[in-house]
């Protein structure tokens, strides 16, 4: 399935599926019918198109990120570099790099694939934009409301990103 293809796919099963969801969840007698069905657009509009930069912005990152390895000893930034001539500044960038080249060792193959780390920043994105779109419209079941948007990207941001790091990891490097 080429990559339009999944994108409008997804943005389509995003926006029946939400905008049933918020109708169910501001279907409360108490709630203006107008209200409800606004909601319900809002979140299904929402949802449609958001799935379709999420899904571009998942498979961008797993282009980038997916094959790659991170070292468990170097995911913990250096938080300040020494460049000073003096014997005791020598001495503190020989004992850092000395206690970096052990962790190497210690962690040799003990590495993260990218592909971890590739769906982060787009479900972060999504549950940003999905908790601000729905302040602004004012819904009143925030929370019942954006809550399965949340849990169930990052659910789909994973599968798919492990469905395309498997596939990407099968073809021969020639072919990619």
């Amino acid at each position: 399935m080429n990559s339009t293809y999944r994108l409008i796919l997804s943005g389509a099963v995003a926006f029946v599926f939400y905008f049933g969801w918020a109708y169910w969840a501001n279907s409360a007698p108490d709630i203006d019918p107008a209200m409800t069905l606004q909601s319900a657009f809002v979140q299904g509009a929402y949802s449609g198109l958001i799935t379709l930069g999420f899904t571009f912005l998942l498979e961008r990152a797993n282009h980038s990120l997916a094959h790659r390895c991170l070292s468990l000893a170097f995911m913990v930034p250096v938080l300040c570099a020494v460049h000073s001539p003096s014997r005791q500044a020598s001495a503190m960038r020989d004992a850092m790099n000395d206690a970096l080249d052990q962790s190497a060792r210690r962690l040799a193959g003990a590495q993260l694939p990218g592909v971890v780390f590739a769906p982060i920043l787009p479900i972060l994105v999504q549950s940003i934009l999905v908790v601000g779109v729905n302040l602004l419209n004012q819904t009143p079941n925030l929370w019942l409301t954006v809550t399965p948007s949340i849990v169930f990207s990052t659910v789909y941001a994973y599968s798919y990103s492990i469905t395309l790091w498997r596939s990407q990891k099968s073809v021969p490097a020639s072919q990619t």
